[in-house]
């Protein structure tokens, strides 16, 4: 099978493109709006760009109507937005997030988590989430789609500050990430949680490498 997706409807009852493209790490972002509506959603479009400095970023698409998420929005205005790693014991609580709700309520109260406030802005985070990292606000790429809901903001962000819990740090100094099982998108309607880890050393790699590095491989 093979179909051209930007000329003809996909084949299969069910398009396959974000399914193929997968695991997806989930950037489940807190903000705040200008006028103090603390916010938080998931999104599958999330990743890191580089490490020096560490950078990241999320896109989003709009609306049917062509409003823009809040997400984007907040990380303009405010300057800064929260990640949130989402763990398989806060998937129910990430999934309640990503509902839509009114203009001027926020997800946060109907959610059972507790709120912590980061250290550069009065960004809200998610104190049972091991990881958070505190963003910079850089720049927004705005790409037109095909159609309203397929136009998106591409957001960009510099990270100023990292939050792990001692707990799931292990002796030798990594993450623990199988006792953090942090959970990924799929495509449909389907997740899945990282508790198998297993390693692989590039050929020739130095220590630095095998640290987390950049190696010659780029991998």
């Amino acid at each position: 099978m093979k179909y051209a997706p930007h000329l003809e409807p996909s084949p299969l009852p069910f398009s396959p493109f974000k399914s193929c493209t997968i695991p997806r790490p989930i950037g489940w972002l807190s903000s705040v709006s200008t006028t103090g509506v603390e916010n938080i959603a998931p999104y599958s479009q999330w990743q890191n760009l580089s490490f020096d400095p560490p950078m990241v970023m999320f896109s989003a698409n709009q609306y049917p109507d062509g409003r823009r998420k809040d997400t984007v929005v907040n990380a303009e205005t405010a300057g800064w937005f929260v990640w949130n790693m989402a763990t398989w014991d806060l998937r129910e609580q990430v999934n309640l997030s990503a509902m839509a709700l009114p203009p001027g309520e926020s997800e946060f109260d109907h959610l059972t988590v507790t709120r912590d406030y980061a250290d550069n802005a009065p960004i809200p985070m998610v104190r049972e989430s091991p990881v958070k990292f505190e963003c910079r606000y850089l720049s927004t790429h705005r790409i037109k789609g095909n159609s309203p809901v397929g136009t998106i903001d591409i957001v960009f962000a510099r990270v100023e500050k990292i939050h792990i819990d001692d707990r799931v740090i292990r002796q030798d100094g990594r993450l623990d990430i199988p006792a953090i099982r942090p959970i990924a998108r799929l495509g449909y309607f389907d997740y899945t949680v990282i508790d198998n880890v297993f390693e692989m050393r590039v050929p020739g790699s130095d220590g630095d490498a095998q640290a987390g590095l950049e190696g010659r491989s780029g991998i």
